[in-house]
């Protein structure tokens, strides 16, 4: 890269632009624009999530600030607070949702031999869903409870590399369960997902569908067991069963056979029962795969804590969505910097120094070559796991 560019513009080269236009076009983005284009938009919003902007005003107000460094951050025109919030407000927010897919497959593309795992399957994937909490008289749309808002991030995450490859934002009164009917299913892969998502009708379609799941079972489930495989108690496992269930209903909605894996995690405390189709491999294997399951919760805690989507720069759903979106770019853009230059720093170290060398002009690999970065450690240890590369 050259090194007399802009850090910010170095970062925003990993956006396939031409491929963003096509995008724009198909949804008719910049129709009657004359200035602040769907572009300027997007590295406005890229900006504010870099630097920590609490705030519309806040943005714009530095943006301003900025002078002839604007122009070089490829902004190529005045931001005005007004402008900015018609444009998130009425400009869909499906054209950054198209554009986190593309930077979601190149993203896949770099990480895809990065799993820790011993696969049985093509892909695996974790679901689960974070709320975020609003105020209801400013966003009296985001039902939840009678005097509380709230949207809620259904995310469905490939473990290869902690990326998102689905998200569904919602308010906060949808059960997490009917999310199961809109995931996209492929052949071959395993889905892990915590007893929120247990429904035996939606599992059994997609065990039809040729996916393969592993969910945490509730109490009082009723079945009875074909037989059992011996199992190695000293590793906190308990059973490996193969069941078929009992309940009038349950055994109606999933007639076939399942695994019931039994095990007790003595670091956490946990006594764990774990039900899925994956019928071959170890009752280890399948432990491991629902401890893996951990990383989407670190993933929450992370963007919550690195980007800004819980405050935000307009009240719509669309200016919610919209900025939502452009979060999730942002942070495929900087785990594609991070592995495609093979960077030796933490997510999180790197967050902070952009934060401040964002217009500064020198390479990013001059930035981040720095030794010291990589010896920062986590500032708590159940803080890690995720994110280190």
């Amino acid at each position: 890269m050259n090194t007399g560019r802009l850090i910010f513009s170095q970062l925003m080269d990993v956006v396939p632009k031409y491929q963003f236009r096509k995008i724009v076009a198909a949804h008719k983005g910049d129709y009657r624009v004359r200035r602040f284009s769907c572009w300027n938009q997007l590295l406005c919003l890229c900006f504010g999530q870099l630097t920590f902007r609490e705030s519309l005003r806040d943005l714009t107000a530095t943006l301003g600030a900025l002078g002839s460094q604007r122009y070089h951050m490829g902004i190529t025109t005045d931001v005005a607070r007004n402008t900015f919030a018609r444009a998130n407000a009425n400009r869909p927010w499906q054209i950054y949702h198209d554009l986190a897919m593309l930077l979601t497959d190149q993203a896949r593309r770099l990480y895809q031999e990065d799993s820790d795992l011993e696969q049985v399957a093509e892909s695996v994937y974790a679901l689960d869903s974070t709320t975020i909490d609003l105020c209801l008289s400013l966003f009296p749309w985001a039902k939840f409870r009678s005097r509380k808002g709230a949207i809620k991030l259904h995310t469905l995450m490939d473990l290869e590399g902690a990326i998102p490859t689905f998200v569904h934002i919602s308010d906060g009164r949808l059960h997490d369960v009917n999310v199961l009917d809109m995931i996209p299913i492929m052949a071959g892969s395993i889905y892990i997902m915590d007893r929120g998502y247990l429904d035996f009708e939606r599992l059994y379609s997609l065990h039809q569908a040729d996916g393969k799941f592993v969910i945490r079972a509730r109490k009082g489930l009723r079945f009875y067991r074909k037989f059992s495989v011996p199992v190695d108690r000293r590793s906190g496992l308990q059973c490996d069963q193969r069941i078929r269930l009992t309940g009038p209903q349950s055994k109606r909605r999933y007639p076939v056979e399942l695994r019931r894996v039994h095990l007790i995690d003595n670091e956490h405390g946990q006594d764990l029962v774990l039900l899925t189709n994956v019928l071959e491999g170890s009752a280890g294997q399948i432990a491991e795969y629902y401890r893996q399951r951990w990383q989407i919760e670190l993933f929450f805690k992370w963007i919550k804590q690195h980007l800004r989507i819980k405050a935000f720069y307009g009240q719509t759903p669309n200016a919610v969505k919209t900025q939502i979106w452009t979060a999730i770019c942002t942070y495929l853009i900087i785990i594609i910097v991070q592995k495609s230059n093979h960077f030796n720093v933490k997510l999180h170290a790197m967050m902070q120094v952009l934060s401040v060398t964002i217009l500064q002009r020198m390479s990013l690999k001059e930035l981040f070559s720095d030794q010291t970065l990589s010896d920062i450690e986590a500032q708590s240890r159940n803080q890690l796991g995720l994110f280190d590369f």
